[in-house]
């Protein structure tokens, strides 16, 4: 079996926590690799708590965000990168998309995961969705040999958004995230700046896993994380 090799790409420095820390933590636990990328520190629209702080500067809250991105993310054994674009909104250009492709040519993943196409309450999550997806395309020669170097088609999957029944969002793919929770739970416990996000996270998990329980029957499922498939699936059978 090949290497697992996952990819996060998300807006903000911690949208890959909140959203898919769980399936990082069982790709690294079972020895695969799993990268994380933020295109922003989500310094100026995602750290309300730090901007609350009195005497606070664009650079002390991206020196924060920083330091719990990379906390969550040694502690779910993932390698983290940002980009370092402005936030809200957010912007990518021609340059840095190819940087994008770039970085998925080098890191070859099996499976990419990043934002829906449609949030209506936020700007930034469907200009990351927009770039992930281009870049990967860039990267893969949209499925045909190119005059640039390209990797194989890695599956791409896109996780759940905030407000998911509102986002267009239907998940087709439940994943058991139970062995990881703990990890989860000291990654979000990491992201000082959104302190309301571990809970309502938790709570999504365990409605999930409720569901996850109805379809397949499992009891043993207490917590789950949900993705949506963008690219197809191709089997031997079914």
């Amino acid at each position: 079996m090949a290497e697992q090799r996952l990819l996060v790409v998300g807006a903000h420095a911690a949208d890959f926590v909140w959203r898919s820390a769980g399936a990082i933590a069982l790709t690294t636990m079972s020895g695969g690799i799993a990268k994380a990328v933020a295109l922003s520190w989500g310094a100026r629209g995602e750290s309300g708590e730090l901007w609350a702080q009195p005497g606070q500067t664009i650079q002390s809250v991206t020196d924060a965000r920083r330091e719990e991105a990379s906390a969550a993310a040694e502690i779910l054994g993932c390698e983290f990168t940002c980009f370092g674009l402005d936030d809200y909104p957010l912007d990518v250009d021609s340059e840095r998309l190819a940087a994008l492709a770039d970085l998925m040519r080098e890191f070859r993943p099996t499976v990419v995961v990043t934002h829906s196409a449609v949030d209506p309450f936020n700007p930034d999550h469907p200009v990351a969705h927009a770039a992930v997806v281009r870049a990967q395309q860039l990267a893969t020669g949209a499925g045909r040999a190119a005059a640039f170097a390209i990797i194989p088609q890695p599956r791409v999957l896109l996780f759940e958004p905030h407000y998911p029944d509102s986002s267009g969002f239907v998940p087709d793919l439940f994943l058991d995230i139970t062995p990881a929770h703990e990890l989860k739970a000291a990654a979000m416990a990491a992201i000082a700046s959104q302190q309301y996000m571990p809970d309502y996270q938790v709570m999504r998990s365990r409605q999930r896993a409720w569901q996850a329980r109805r379809i397949g029957a499992r009891p043993d499922i207490e917590f789950a994380e949900v993705f949506e498939r963008f690219t197809p699936e191709v089997v031997n059978s079914l």
